[in-house]
């Protein structure tokens, strides 16, 4: 008598996988982590000796990371704003009002240390982007996320031509997570890729970043 053939397992995934892969993705890829990330890199490739790199990364990062961080935070824990994403689009017009000075005084603070052109372009080109944002958010939800991805990348293939290329494909994963986590629609990711984009060739190119 010939023995039954052994039945095929079927991989059954969690149901809640791809959600908790979407949330993986929208906290590594947050604006302000990926803006900490892109000025210690510039500052890497833009410094003399390891202490200008650590006087350019503080008065980058003290301005687009540290301090909105930890200011958001501050509204989440006293329950000034329902949660970390600023969710609700009138808590969002608020806070990116402090964001706008934030940015804005890391600005003048880089363009009075004398910091290269390639860092102060680019907390330009923030100040300029949560400017409109703070504006849109008035009657639409862009999207931060889609913005905070795109802009380093394109920032750093100034500096090192096709070699962030691949990086490219983190883009498309961040629309993925915030619409598959129904945080955006479609349209506002590829809105806040497109305000990204213009905003960083723009001020690269006031600031004559070749």
């Amino acid at each position: 008598m010939q023995a039954p053939l052994p039945q095929p397992h079927t991989v059954r995934l969690r149901p809640r996988v791809w959600t908790d892969v979407a949330r993986i993705f929208s906290t590594v890829c947050n604006p302000f982590l990926t803006a900490l990330v892109l000025f210690v890199i510039l500052a890497g490739a833009r410094s003399h000796d390891p202490t200008d790199f650590w006087i350019l990364l503080f008065n980058s990062i003290a301005f687009t990371s540290i301090g909105p961080m930890l200011y958001i935070f501050w509204l989440y824990a006293t329950n000034r704003i329902s949660d970390l994403d600023m969710s609700v689009r009138s808590e969002r017009e608020r806070v990116f009002g402090a964001f706008v000075l934030s940015y804005a005084l890391g600005t003048i603070d880089l363009a009075l240390i004398h910091a290269p052109a390639i860092m102060t372009a680019s907390m330009a080109a923030y100040t300029a982007s949560s400017l409109i944002v703070q504006g849109i958010t008035r009657s639409w939800k862009i999207s931060t996320h889609a913005l905070g991805i795109t802009a380093p990348i394109i920032a750093l293939m100034y500096i090192f031509g096709r070699e962030p290329l691949p990086f490219l494909i983190l883009i498309p994963i961040v629309w993925w997570a915030r619409v598959y986590l129904r945080a955006h629609t479609v349209l506002q990711v590829l809105a806040g890729t497109g305000l990204a984009a213009i905003s960083t060739v723009t001020f690269f190119a006031i600031f004559r970043i070749t």
